[in-house]
């Protein structure tokens, strides 16, 4: 006889190989092994796969006997749930929320936190703190089979390595966050032309980054490069290294699950002290440090603002540190930092909208993709084929003036000359090719290298509003509880795609006009060299 359970739950499948089931439905079992918390089977419908074993109960047949002979009995068997949850192995990504991208050595002495562990508060250690999401489900007992039942409606996903879960939108959708908001911490979303946007910032300023500098440490036997940061807001220089950008990073993406951070330019283990790598990585670190200063929240976060301004007070420098890995607005408390607009977002709306953001990501992706490859390449050429083809010209002209000067007569001395300088003008042309991309094709590939990072930040944020907002549609008897809440994942998304957007144009416009300029300023230089050779004929006239 095959064995059934009774769906508790209810569960949306996400990936390949899972089945969606609902509350009340019977399945069908095909064993009743569980694997990593899930049991494969079959629902209502036909469909055949993995469900999780803690959102059902196994229906058992016992035969049983009395006093009066044997009756058929039938039991409930309900599977035990813990915080341990199926591991979702379809492609899922296992790695905890807090993002960095890793250092180049060990920290500097001045960034080891020696404090003793009996001094952190419980709760904290020395690594930054996840926002605690509730992780199992209501107890079926007298008292909270009715609470078990009404959870049930807002169908928890058990995958906790969704966006939507490590982000904190599930925890801070369904009520669970919980944090004193102090006013100085409060983002405001206010309603503008083209609808929601960030609060614009009061005081903007902006950040320079020198050329890197070599320093050593223990007697010279370690080195590393230090970059100097000028606010203008303090006019105050502080030196940083690499790893306190990548520190800063990891706060900053576990701090701000629906603001697309900037990512930092790529690490390099070996080479890291070459002249091309250095160069590349400030002008890396530049276009990083203009799109923090430009964001209206990232700019005047406290963190960050830390990393500006604490100079070489170590102490002072120990204790902005701790705050920051002890930060409580993180994950589902983040939300509660947002002051949105009074007036309420039609859903079907932000979902029209966040879909058509989706689409455009998805091809700028592909063809920031397209752009990259084709500027390299015609690079490329400009450095080692056109520079080769222009002086294999020069020095045929050349060698042609080299034989007309075996003929000796006085009136084609001046032709002779003349022939020879276009030849090393030629050169000069095929030089100018091979310098002209690091003038303008390089910095349009750097561009598109820190919108590249905003592109692969945007599918989990915008993961995080359509969770909220299929929470929503799944739970019609607590719309409105979950309506505001929602409300504000979404003014915080459309706040943050309407900031991406003036950053992208006002960014590629500013770099195509300075590309076209160059390009420009280029061939005027090429014109003015032929020119020049064209003259020495007119002069030998």
């Amino acid at each position: 006889m095959a064995l059934k359970a009774k769906v508790l739950y209810d569960f949306h499948s996400e990936n390949p190989g899972e089945i969606s089931i609902a509350e009340n439905e019977v399945v069908t079992l095909f064993s009743e092994e569980e694997l990593e918390g899930w049991l494969e089977g079959e629902n209502s419908r036909g469909e055949a796969g993995l469900f999780p074993a803690s959102y059902v109960e196994i229906i058992r047949d016992h035969i049983t006997s009395n006093n009066n002979g044997f009756s058929l009995t039938q039991t409930k068997v309900q599977t035990s749930y813990t915080s341990s949850q199926p591991h979702r192995g379809f492609g899922a990504d296992s790695s905890s929320f807090h993002t960095s991208q890793g250092s180049d050595d060990d920290w500097d002495d001045e960034w080891d936190d020696s404090s003793p562990v009996a001094n952190v508060p419980q709760g904290l250690s020395s690594s930054p703190p996840l926002h605690p999401v509730a992780t199992s489900l209501p107890g079926r007992g007298s008292s909270q089979q009715q609470q078990a039942k009404s959870s049930a409606t807002v169908g928890r996903n058990l995958n906790r390595f969704s966006t939507f879960v490590k982000s904190g939108g599930e925890a801070f959708l369904l009520g669970e966050a919980s944090a004193f908001v102090k006013d100085g911490d409060r983002i405001c979303v206010v309603m503008g032309k083209h609808g929601p946007e960030w609060q614009e910032d009061p005081y903007p300023f902006t950040c320079t980054i020198d050329d890197p500098t070599k320093q050593t440490k223990f007697k010279g036997m370690k080195s590393y490069m230090s970059y100097g940061l000028t606010p203008t807001h303090t006019n105050v220089q502080v030196n940083r290294r690499y790893k306190h950008f990548d520190w800063l990073y990891g706060r900053l993406v576990e701090r701000f699950p629906v603001i697309s951070v900037p990512h930092l330019p790529e690490k390099q283990a070996t080479g890291r002290f070459e002249e091309d790598f250095l160069s590349k990585r400030r002008k890396g670190l530049i276009w990083w440090m203009n799109h923090m200063t430009s964001h209206p929240v990232l700019a005047h976060c406290d963190v960050f603002q830390h990393f500006l301004t604490c100079g070489a007070d170590e102490k002072a420098w120990k204790q902005g540190k701790r705050k920051a890995e002890r930060d409580e607005l993180v994950g589902a408390n983040f939300f509660l930092t947002i002051s949105p607009p009074s007036v309420p977002l039609d859903l079907q709306e932000v979902e029209s909208k966040i879909e058509g953001f989706k689409t455009f990501t998805k091809k700028m992706d592909e063809n920031i993709i397209v752009v990259n490859t084709s500027i390299n390449e015609f690079g490329r050429k400009q450095i080692s084929g056109f520079k080769k083809e222009y002086q294999k010209v020069g020095q045929s002209f050349k060698l042609l003036a080299q034989a007309f000067e075996l003929d000796q007569q006085v009136f084609s001395v001046g032709l002779n000359k003349a022939i020879s300088y276009t030849g090393e003008s030629y050169e000069v042309i095929g030089e100018y090719f091979a310098d002209q991309p690091r003038q303008d094709l390089d910095l349009i590939s750097d561009l598109l290298d820190i919108y590249k990072g905003h592109l692969a930040n945007f599918p989990d944020i915008i993961h995080v509003q359509k969770g909220a907002l299929t929470k929503v549609k799944d739970c019609p008897k607590k719309e409105g509880e979950l309506h505001d809440r929602c409300n504000i994942i979404s003014f915080a998304t459309l706040a943050e795609i309407q900031h991406f957007h003036r950053t992208r144009v006002r960014d590629f416009r500013s770099q195509m006009q300075y590309h076209l300029r160059q390009q420009i300023s280029f061939f005027q230089k090429i014109t003015a060299k032929l020119e020049d050779a064209l003259q020495i004929y007119d002069d030998d006239q």
